[in-house]
């Protein structure tokens, strides 16, 4: 019996691999922020920054919801990365939800300023249409990346780590939506911009959920 258990074990062992261990979910986290950063360098690049840095320090609004929708981004990622290990709770997916909350906060709150900012228009419909490309169109390469870097992973909540990506991704390109968007807040302008991200997270639950899964079943 124990040469047979023996022979057995050596037999499943004969063509193991050793396993190369994921990076930390920070450090996947910052090798995807780079890759946003390097999207965000070549905008700057022929984008108008002092202007964008005009709007962004007119007033409080504008500045947070900056940094709300930056610090979604980063949250984002970091809780994809966080739930798509087997042995992490899933809670970590409410940690970008106080971030989320300020970026939309500060978004609604310049809907209510009396005046609109020197320098700046309203957007008309067709420019509000721009931006709604933009983010969507900009979003599909940045989720692809990080659902490629999910999947080494093996995600036992796909559509929920789906959705996280979609969500970071989303939030990048709003944030890099800024280098190229000379326009006050405005009520419709908030609608386009949530429309898209609300397209982003579904999109990336729907398609990154079945690339997920099939990483798991091939395991």
């Amino acid at each position: 019996m124990d040469g047979s258990n023996d022979h057995l074990i050596s037999a499943l062992a004969a063509n193991l691999r050793p396993v190369r261990p994921l990076p930390a979910p920070a450090l996947r986290t910052l090798f995807w922020l780079i890759l946003v950063a390097a999207v965000a360098a070549a905008l700057a690049t022929f984008a108008d920054v002092a202007a964008m840095w005009h709007r962004m320090t007119a007033t409080p609004d504008m500045w947070l919801a900056a940094l709300g929708s930056i610090a979604t981004m980063a949250t984002a990622a970091f809780a994809a990365f966080e739930v798509s290990l087997p042995d992490r709770s899933r809670a970590w997916a409410l940690l970008p939800l106080p971030a989320a909350a300020l970026w939309v906060g500060a978004s609604s709150l310049g809907c209510m300023r009396a005046y609109v900012l020197p320098g700046t228009h309203v957007a008309a419909i067709s420019e509000t249409r721009d931006c709604l490309l933009f983010i969507i169109g900009l979003s599909v390469p940045l989720s692809a990346a990080l659902i490629v870097m999910l999947r080494r992973a093996y995600s036992l909540a796909p559509p929920l780590t789906a959705a996280m990506a979609g969500l970071a991704s989303a939030a990048a390109a709003a944030t890099l939506l800024n280098f190229l968007h000379p326009f006050d807040a405005a009520a419709i302008d908030l609608a386009v911009h949530a429309g898209a991200v609300a397209i982003v997270v579904a999109a990336a639950w729907a398609f990154g959920t079945r690339t997920l899964q099939n990483s798991l079943a091939g395991m």
